[in-house]
């Protein structure tokens, strides 16, 4: 109940405050208590998954393992010196025994063990520790196709493999499954606070798409897009990618989100205004993309072709969540979705991702923009339950009365659980409108 009364504090209204924002302080003590939630519960789970008994990571200040990074004490900004953390999986009691081979403890969840006046040299310490459990399977952070599970430089690989015993050597492994899963997964006190995490990160759409902000005729895209990062810093929040903010409107002109031009135009009285959004706070990261009508004068509501072309949006986006299994690889997930999607008249593109403690983050990738024919690799890794992606696509839409394709751009947080899929906190399924003050999100 601890964590709970604590990320309760942040409580979230249509117009984010400041002080809905936990504290520096207060985060810290949520980060810990995640890491130590994950390490003591999550951990001995995916280890006995993948088979891996230990599981060592060795990285320098500065120079950090990803993996490492999701592992930071929160009054840690970056790794000291040479820091190595070592796991060992006891499968008789289920438990991982946490260490560092380090000159300091790795925060209050992993405590170091090495005593340098008895043994001087760090590398023989945990040549020591590692003999003295005798893992069958050492994982080391080396993988070809994952960024993200490929940590280790070549420097701290040849100097570990040099230091252990030819019996251990031999039993040195790609720990690249179990870094994957252990970035993927997400636990149910993450997930508490994901739910308010893309609540604020709506709030603060919802804001910029306002006449607070824009005022049709003057106000730039990229007016907006730096408001959004000046709102983000008020907040004492960071974004992980500098936003985007275009425009499609009834001109000749196409002013699509991936040509360029339309990031630099002014907004105006029936545009459809499109963003891509993503913050990060409390170790996690969202990345949203919604989109708002400019309401004309004397409108009170957008043009119903244009609203029709959400739902076709949101059509898509069903058919392709529809297909989400456990076990099923993204590239599957990515052919079905386009084979119905066409069937059914539409004109899809899939380009959805896994979000979590990265943007970018690890585990089965559906599709890139400029990979429709499937991803290699990471394209192949299976799906599996308390996931988290970024439900990103579009989908060409003709408009008759502006005699043009539109691309209906739609990207919102959901996460995959053996109950099946669902959005992290809603999706969008009415047009926001710029001069109206409601808010149009549905679940």
């Amino acid at each position: 109940m601890k964590l709970i009364n604590i990320i309760l504090l942040v409580i979230l209204s249509n117009q984010i405050q400041s002080q809905s924002i936990l504290g520096l302080k207060e985060r810290a003590r949520v980060i810990s208590e995640i890491q130590k939630d994950r390490l003591d519960n999550l951990l001995p789970k995916l280890m006995d998954e993948t088979g891996i008994d230990m599981w060592v990571l060795i990285t320098r200040e500065y120079n950090e393992d990803p993996i490492i990074k999701t592992l930071l004490p929160p009054t840690w900004l970056n790794a000291r010196r040479r820091t190595i953390i070592a796991f060992y999986h006891n499968k008789d009691e289920n438990k991982v025994e946490k260490v560092a081979i380090a000159r300091y403890n790795f925060g209050e969840n992993i405590p170091s063990i090495w005593n340098k006046d008895e043994e001087p040299n760090q590398m023989a310490a945990l040549s020591k520790f590692i003999e003295s459990k005798d893992p069958e399977k050492i994982g080391l952070n080396y993988s070809e196709h994952f960024a993200l599970s490929d940590g280790i430089v070549k420097t701290d690989y040849e100097l570990f493999m040099s230091s252990i015993s030819n019996k251990m050597a031999k039993r040195v492994v790609s720990a690249e499954e179990l870094g994957i899963r252990w970035i993927e997964t997400r636990t149910e006190k993450e997930m508490i606070i994901y739910d308010q995490l893309v609540e604020i990160t709506h709030g603060i759409i919802r804001d910029a798409f306002s006449t607070k902000v824009i005022t049709p005729g003057v106000t730039t895209t990229n007016d907006v897009v730096w408001w959004m990062r000046e709102r983000v810093n008020e907040l004492g929040l960071k974004t992980w990618f500098h936003p985007t903010i275009d425009v499609q409107r009834n001109d000749v002109s196409d002013l699509y989100a991936f040509d360029g031009k339309s990031k630099f135009d002014i907004i105006m009285p029936g545009d459809l205004v499109h963003c891509d959004f993503g913050i990060t706070y409390l170790t996690l990261n969202t990345d949203c993309q919604e989109l708002a009508y400019v309401l004309k004068p004397n409108e009170t509501k957008a043009p119903k072709y244009l609203e029709d072309a959400l739902i076709e949006g949101n059509e898509v986006q069903d058919i392709m969540t529809g297909l989400f299994e456990k076990g099923k690889t993204g590239n599957e997930i990515l052919s079905e979705t386009l084979r119905i999607g066409k069937e059914k008249g539409y004109k899809p593109q899939i380009y959805t991702h896994p979000l979590g403690t990265y943007g970018h983050s690890a585990g089965t990738t559906i599709g890139m923009w400029d990979s429709q024919g499937g991803v290699p690799f990471n394209g192949d890794f299976p799906m599996n339950y308390n996931t988290v992606y970024a439900i990103e696509l579009n989908t060409k839409v003709f408009i008759e009365e502006w005699n043009k394709e539109i691309r209906v751009m739609l990207e919102e947080a959901g996460t995959f659980e053996e109950t099946g899929f669902r959005y992290v906190n809603g999706r969008q399924t009415k047009l926001i409108l710029i001069g109206d003050q409601r808010v149009h999100l549905g679940n």
